[in-house]
């Protein structure tokens, strides 16, 4: 890591820590400036993360994909961009409450158990040399940023039910969205990130085949990538053909993100495959 890149990882990781402070806060005091705040060091945050991306690319002279912490620059990029996007169309500022928190663990994993060989810019691998990674990870880059998007909407939902509950009359309940709105935005950004799961598995099976002559080898990182797809297939059919709305869908969205995030971590330091080098 170059110092260029290492300040801009830092401011990085300072401003999404500060922007996911500063959303938090907004939820029980209601003050506008927390919004604006936390959306203006989102936007710093991830300006410096676009800063870092572009510099291992100068350097490297290749996509940042060779290892786990380039992966999770891409990651967390994803997250807040898609996030920005959510919250300037539908003025969503309680969401990043729920968001933010994402981004800003997917950094502190890095500070705080990535060593420091971990970071180091290394030649790629011959396995990774082929135009299908970039597709591969470019549609998980976006289609796990809407999903953590649906994961923080589902969170705020629960929130809202159980507020609707307890303290109906309260003026955290009453400054949350209406859970029908909730609900919806929850369904809309897993109707985008789901085709872009779909698109990074079929990628992901050209590009394993090139590499090592298979489309599918029951690796760990597929296995977990179908379960995390089946998990969202099984919402999306629910809610389609049964009308599954409300509570159930919200947790089926928790529950997706839960296994996008093994799938992108724990596979990888956990369990052995082809994909052990990420």
């Amino acid at each position: 890591m170059t110092q260029w890149e290492q300040i801009a990882f830092y401011v990085t990781f300072a401003g999404y820590f500060i922007a996911m402070v500063a959303y938090i806060l907004y939820l029980p005091f209601s003050k506008q400036n927390f919004a604006l705040f936390g959306r203006y060091a989102a936007i710093t945050g991830l300006m410096a993360n676009s800063a870092a991306i572009l510099l291992r690319m100068a350097i490297a002279h290749r996509p940042p994909l060779a290892n786990g912490y380039e992966f999770i620059l891409t990651f967390a990029w994803g997250i807040v961009m898609v996030y920005l996007l959510i919250e300037n169309r539908f003025k969503l500022s309680l969401g990043g409450a729920f968001v933010m928190p994402s981004a800003f663990f997917l950094f502190a994993f890095v500070v705080f158990f990535m060593s420091g060989n971990e970071r180091v810019m290394t030649s790629i691998q011959p396995a990774l040399k082929s135009n299908w990674l970039t597709f591969h990870v470019i549609t998980a880059m976006m289609g796990y940023g809407a999903l953590a998007v649906s994961f923080g909407i589902g969170i705020l939902y629960l929130l809202k039910q159980r507020l609707e509950v307890r303290k109906p009359q309260g003026q955290l309940n009453a400054r949350l969205p209406e859970l029908q709105r909730l609900d919806y935005l929850g369904y809309k950004m897993i109707k985008l990130g789901f085709p872009l799961l779909t698109l990074c598995i079929i990628t992901g099976a050209i590009w394993a085949n090139y590499a090592w002559g298979t489309y599918w080898s029951w690796d760990p990182k597929e296995t977990w990538s179908l379960v995390t797809w089946i998990i969202y297939a099984i919402y999306l059919h629910a809610r389609l053909m049964y009308g599954w709305k409300g509570k159930r869908s919200a947790w089926l969205s928790v529950l997706g993100f839960l296994a996008v995030l093994f799938t992108f971590i724990g596979v990888n330091y956990l369990l052995t495959g082809l994909h052990s080098y990420a």
